[in-house]
């Protein structure tokens, strides 16, 4: 395997034993993204990450992430510059508006100026800065998975994973799997995810039933943080993380 493998991350995310091991080592690379982009190194005052920051901007998420951090002098200057490009170029699209012209043989189903807003809207600094890295970790997460017995093993000792993250590995293991190997993988991931939505459907109900008065001095089982572990469960992330800090 010629591209860099990246051994430890992915055993270390897996060892988190949390809902979602992809989950776990996407938070830790997002992170390290935001601490490049403005954090302590000051990356945002070298003129040509600026230059990378103006031209991409950043999603509304880790607009959200930057904002949160507490760096007000770095987010301001990277806001600066970033706006001043926005402003011009959204006015220049502006002044030489033309609506979409609806008929049989019309292509464009976008004003120029709705196009420009759809390509700000696609761009961010932080996702494009880990998302090589991360391709590789779902890339050498197979490669554990295909080469090393015990490695398979803890994934199929696991607790599974966010659902959204299910559908990018099962789209994934085509190209990374072949044979054999392709089919072990989607069997145990097929039988993983079921037997831990059922975990998981369990705790959250447990949790309804112990509001109940009858339940009031019963054990909460594994039920306590059910409400955060079945959100990520189906749709990924950590919402009950707190905001990242340095």
């Amino acid at each position: 395997m010629k591209e860099k493998l990246y051994t430890i991350p992915v055993n270390d995310a897996i060892s988190a034993n949390d809902e979602c091991m992809i989950c776990n080592a996407r938070r830790s690379l997002e992170q390290d993204a935001i601490d490049y982009a403005i954090g302590p190194g000051a990356s945002y005052m070298e003129a040509d990450i600026r230059e990378k920051t103006d031209a991409k901007g950043f999603c509304a998420r880790h607009f959200q992430m930057m904002f949160e951090y507490g760096n007000s002098l770095g987010n301001a200057l990277i806001l600066s510059t970033h706006v001043h490009k926005v402003s011009a170029e959204l006015k220049k699209e502006m002044l030489s508006y033309k609506g979409v012209k609806s008929g049989l043989f019309s292509k464009s189903t976008e004003s120029n100026v709705e196009r420009y807003i759809s390509g700000l809207e696609e761009k961010c600094f932080v996702c494009d800065y880990y998302r090589e890295t991360y391709d590789r970790y779902i890339a050498t997460f197979f490669y554990l998975y295909e080469n090393d017995e015990n490695f398979r093993s803890r994934v199929r000792e696991g607790k599974g994973f966010c659902i959204p993250h299910m559908k990018e590995l099962l789209k994934a293991a085509s190209d990374e799997l072949k044979g054999d190997m392709l089919e072990d993988f989607t069997k145990t991931l097929f039988d993983l995810e079921s037997r831990n939505l059922d975990r998981i459907e369990e705790d959250i109900t447990w949790f309804v039933e112990k509001f109940k008065y009858e339940n009031r001095d019963a054990d909460w089982k594994e039920s306590k943080d059910a409400i955060p572990r079945t959100i990520q469960k189906l749709v990924g992330g950590y919402p009950a993380d707190p905001p990242y800090k340095p």
